[in-house]
């Protein structure tokens, strides 16, 4: 207990970066809220600097009415597949938006001045959080309701910007918006980047952090790390979820998910780990080395069962491109292991469907269908349309 402690305050005293939520009471935004009916959008991952949640500290100033949770639920341990049902803390009611509403709806918002959104995300496009701020903003915007989101870091940092957009054919849940599937960029950004581009008309307030820097990586901020769901557990986790997270759809190699390193490690019974870590590292991409890996599943794909494959270790996180590295494993098992790969494939609608999804298009599969050698047709997909959204979103961003 006292070494629990001892840590939490060091994180406080070493804090780089300051959270929306604490800049929203120091810079005392709080006091234009006084009388007003609060709804707050959050989970176990809105804390301060000081381990407090967002919760305690809006009910100390403010008139929480209504609490509404996303996927994982209001304390985040529920399973991605998993519906959430509503609830209540106390007197107040949670409202869940990943059951079988994922919108609040009208009787949800009846009598709320006001709604704040704090929730950690993970830096990716194919994550319900910033779809679940997208659909609270478009319900607030009917009702003229104002929307307030605390800032939080991109977990990845604030410059790597990597992998394909989102054609609207695929969008849903997972994957909302047309931004690089590593779109570099702040939910408070998002929030605005939404919010014009796609024309919602909310009247939109976001809550700058102070302190952080694009270049940051998370452990850089000196804030605690809160995983935001149950396979992402260390700061650094995001930084590989985009690296393995898309093949994981495809169950053709366990990605760590069922083992110590989720996201971290891929690998098969059919690998030669020595081969392909030697295979991969000959393609010299920036930022990366592939480690020769063995290990055995305790539960999920290959459960209990052998497997060689490779560790990932980031050696650069500035220059490392996470979902170039996804696309290099997935054509390196191609050419490697052409029976197995090709055996894998998605066989069904709904597996076809959720791999489009995620990557935000059709084309990708295509790809590696089509074509004997896809990886560097892989990594060249939509780098025209990467760099005019990094000329669309300069006027968005707020650091």
């Amino acid at each position: 207990m006292v070494r629990l402690l001892f840590l939490i305050w060091c994180s406080a005293i070493f804090a780089a970066v300051q959270p929306g939520v604490e800049v929203f009471f120091l810079d005392k935004h709080h006091e234009a809220l006084k009388g007003k009916r609060v709804g707050l959008i959050t989970n176990h991952t809105g804390v301060d600097s000081h381990m407090r949640t967002t919760l305690s500290l809006l009910q100390k100033q403010l008139e929480v009415k209504a609490l509404f949770s996303p996927e994982h639920g209001i304390r985040g341990q529920h399973y991605a597949w998993e519906s959430v049902a509503n609830g209540k803390q106390g007197e107040i009611p949670i409202y869940s938006l990943h059951g079988e509403t994922r919108r609040p709806k009208p009787e949800m918002l009846k009598g709320l001045d006001v709604l704040i959104y704090d929730i950690q995300c993970t830096g990716v496009r194919a994550y319900t959080y910033p779809t679940t701020l997208y659909y609270v903003m478009e319900e607030a915007a009917k009702q003229g309701i104002e929307v307030i989101v605390f800032d939080r870091p991109n977990p990845i940092n604030g410059v790597t910007v990597d992998g394909p957009m989102l054609e609207d054919e695929w969008r849903s849940f997972i994957g909302y918006v047309n931004v690089p599937y590593c779109h570099g960029m702040t939910i408070g950004e998002l929030a605005r980047f939404f919010n014009e581009e796609y024309k919602i008309g909310c009247q939109l307030q976001v809550i700058a952090m102070k302190g952080w820097k694009r270049t940051m990586s998370f452990r850089d901020t000196g804030l605690p790390w809160i995983p935001p769901s149950p396979n992402i557990p260390e700061p650094d986790t995001p930084l590989y979820c985009p690296a393995t997270g898309i093949l994981g759809e495809l169950h053709m190699l366990n990605i760590g998910i069922g083992f110590t390193l989720p996201f971290k490690i891929v690998g098969a019974p059919w690998i030669d780990a020595q081969v392909f870590a030697e295979k991969l590292n000959g393609q010299k991409l920036p930022g990366v080395h592939f480690q020769p890996f063995y290990f055995r599943p305790f539960w999920g794909l290959y459960k209990g069962v052998d497997c060689q494959g490779v560790l990932i270790q980031i050696t650069d996180s500035k220059i490392y491109k996470p979902v170039g590295v996804q696309y290099l494993l997935l054509g390196m098992v191609k050419s490697l292991y052409p029976q197995e790969f090709a055996k894998r494939l998605p066989s069904t609608v709904a597996q076809k469907e959720l791999f489009c999804k995620a990557n935000g298009t059709e084309q990708i599969l295509k790809i590696l269908v089509s074509e004997k050698y896809a990886v560097w047709k892989l990594l060249e997909f939509h780098k025209v349309e990467r760099t005019s959204f990094l000329e669309k979103r300069k006027k968005y961003l707020l650091y």
